[in-house]
């Protein structure tokens, strides 16, 4: 059974930075398209960013320049670092395993989510 667990979130001032993490089981973030979403209230889930199996990261452009996606194959485990936070980056941040390497490509697994709250 595959399970996505995300940690990291919480509250930051405007122009503060987070890390977010996300711990694998049941499968290899290495070789496994893995994403990041996010939900803020009354709008729709939006696709973050996306890493391929080879390490090439793709990025909305809302978020481009500002996050950064990485992951640690030793450990299993999925990164997002987020810099210069504004108060639109407000939304709970899912940690997804895609089906390929396709922006907007099927999610297979969702995590449950975390919360980051930036404060103006």
């Amino acid at each position: 059974q595959v399970q996505l667990v995300e940690s990291g979130g919480g509250l930051v001032q405007g122009g503060g930075s987070l890390r977010l993490s996300c711990a694998a089981s049941g499968i290899t973030v290495g070789s496994n398209a893995m994403g990041w979403y996010r939900q803020a209230p009354g709008k729709q889930r939006e696709l973050v960013t996306l890493l391929t199996p080879g390490n090439t990261p793709k990025y909305a452009d809302s978020v481009k320049g500002r996050f950064t996606i990485s992951r640690d194959s030793a450990k299993n485990e999925v990164y997002l670092q987020m810099n210069i936070l504004k108060p639109e980056d407000t939304a709970v941040y899912i940690c997804t395993q895609h089906r390929n390497n396709f922006w907007n490509s099927q999610v297979v697994t969702w995590g449950q989510g975390t919360q980051v709250t930036v404060s103006s």
